[in-house]
């Protein structure tokens, strides 16, 4: 009899808990179905619309947006979190910017005055207030490793270096620093023969572009704005900005600042080759004034952060992001960037918009859910990177970040079937996410998921190019929602009237049932996965 009781009761309880799930995935559905393509479209005509002028990083345009963002997490009753020093909380996290800029720049060798972007280039960070004089000894490749150095018997200490690209091989294409026929990192990563001269002593670092003065105009040319346009950083690393940087300079000025001929460099070159031994310091010393000044102007802008407060488990995040900055006016020209990533954006809105719904009818999440858009990821990732920093929330407390980037367009590997969504990173950290993922689409949505840029050895490197890599760095599991790029990727074609809203509704729908499960479920998800 006591046996027949506990069948019964054992029943009973499975009868519940699958009644349970099945009001849960009814529940689910039913406000899923709130994410419409004409919500979606009313938004993007707004937040794409030229009025916002392109939403680049501190721009009015961009402020235009937050507002409006703000504006609907109000009306979806999510709680501001950010609290001013007046003690007031609102939407708006700031995020503390700076543009570097240049100022004078020069560099002078003998009585002749060599220009910035056309005798040389700059990467990396370099800021010499005052012109300064240094002293320059050639140090062949500026390599120091085990079976290859530069730095054996060269004394470079309160000096600089001039340096050539890449890095010595033999008659048969061998790598003298490898002994095989494949490059070191010490080609590929300038930036460590930077670090080497400086742990040697060395003020400065002057690397000899590879190819002749013609490709080398070319090649300043071609990257121009990127060598001379003022770049944006978050304040923190600018106040305590490393000097990594090195002058790339045409072999014509190295060859001057030596007083030598082009040719005298080359054999050089071709001796190291030969010999396989270095021919550091055989050009004798040569002096040089720089002049590379940087300028710092802060820059006023915000991530847009909105709660909706959980239930009995609302001490544990999960965030779920997109950017809704772009690259802004160009040569006159708008890039509305309604893909990238107006539709993260709006899609982030009608997700808010589905949650709240469901918390006004007593049928809110257990985790409390953080809606995010940030600023500065065309820049960077900054805006993401800095609320990793400053986070609203424990990190610890965060249990998975959703990132939309990119879900209104069709690549050209999908055309003819808007059906798909790339996901990237789902299961880097946690297979429970992954699963989760798979089943709510199954389940629900039954788009084609796509994992080919979840592929370690992609080389686009998506994984490491939107915000959700900053939350993936604090080990929060992630998910990146992406539909690939198109012929309008970072152009002024990036137009509201070339996206697929009925596209966006589902893969919306799809997000909704992710987070849906991942907020509701009794334990949180593991991170149990590390693939990255």
């Amino acid at each position: 009899m006591k046996r027949i009781y506990f069948t019964l009761c054992f029943a009973l309880l499975k009868l519940l808990t699958v009644q349970g799930q099945q009001t849960s995935e009814a529940k689910a559905r039913e406000y899923a179905s709130t994410i419409t393509a004409d919500d979606l479209s009313k938004h993007l005509h707004i937040i794409a619309s030229d009025s916002m002028q392109g939403r680049d990083t501190g721009s009015e345009g961009q402020k235009m947006a937050a507002d409006y963002i703000a504006s609907q997490f109000f009306d979806s009753n999510l709680k501001p979190v950010i609290r001013s020093p007046d003690g007031l909380e609102g939407y708006y996290q700031p995020v503390e910017l700076v543009k570097k800029g240049w100022g004078e720049v020069y560099a002078e060798t003998g009585t002749q005055r060599r220009e910035f972007l056309k005798d040389f280039y700059i990467l990396g960070n370099l800021n010499i207030g005052q012109p300064t004089q240094t002293e320059v000894v050639f140090a062949g490749y500026g390599i120091d490793s085990e079976k290859y150095s530069d730095y054996k018997n060269l004394d470079v200490k309160g000096k600089s270096v001039l340096v050539l690209n890449g890095e010595p091989k033999d008659k048969s294409g061998k790598s003298l620093v490898t002994g095989t026929n494949q490059e070191s990192e010490w080609t590929s990563n300038w930036k460590k023969k930077v670090a080497t001269a400086r742990e040697k002593g060395a003020s400065y670092v002057f690397v000899v572009f590879p190819e002749n003065q013609e490709k080398f105009n070319q090649y300043v040319n071609q990257y121009r704005h990127y060598f001379s346009d003022p770049k944006l950083m978050l304040k923190d690393k600018a106040d305590g900005m490393p000097q990594d940087g090195a002058l790339f300079i045409s072999k014509a000025m190295a060859a001057e600042m030596f007083g030598v001929s082009e040719k005298t460099l080359q054999k050089k070159q071709q001796r190291i080759s030969r010999k396989k031994k270095t021919t550091s310091g055989s050009l004798g010393n040569a002096t040089v004034t720089l002049m590379a000044a940087s300028q710092l102007t802060p820059v006023d802008t915000e991530n847009v952060l909105g709660l909706l407060e959980g239930t009995d488990k609302k001490d544990e995040i999960i965030v779920i992001s997109a950017h809704y900055d772009h690259v802004g006016v160009q040569d006159g020209k708008i890039y509305n960037g309604a893909d990238d990533d107006g539709s993260g954006t709006v899609t982030i809105i009608e997700l808010a918009q589905a949650f709240a719904r469901a918390k006004s009818d007593g049928f809110g999440p257990r985790r409390s859910i953080l809606f995010m858009t940030v600023t500065g990821e065309e820049k960077g990732l900054l805006g993401s990177e800095y609320y990793t920093n400053y986070p609203a929330f424990p990190l610890a407390n965060t249990v998975a970040n959703l990132n939309i980037d990119m879900v209104g367009r069709i690549d050209p590997a999908h055309e003819g079937n808007p059906n798909y969504i790339y996901l990237i990173g789902s299961d880097k950290l946690s297979s429970e996410l992954h699963t989760i993922s798979e089943e709510a689409n199954r389940k629900f949505t039954n788009l084609q998921l796509d994992y080919k840029y979840n592929d370690p050895n992609d080389p686009n490197r998506f994984y490491y190019r939107s915000d959700h890599y900053n939350f993936a760095k604090h080990k929060i599991p992630v998910i990146f929602y992406f539909n690939g790029t198109h012929a309008d990727y970072h152009q002024p074609g990036d137009d509201v009237e070339k996206i697929n809203f009925t596209k966006m509704e589902k893969i919306g729908r799809l997000i909704f049932h992710t987070a849906w499960e991942v907020a509701n479920r009794d334990q949180r998800i593991k991170v149990d996965s590390f693939k990255q």
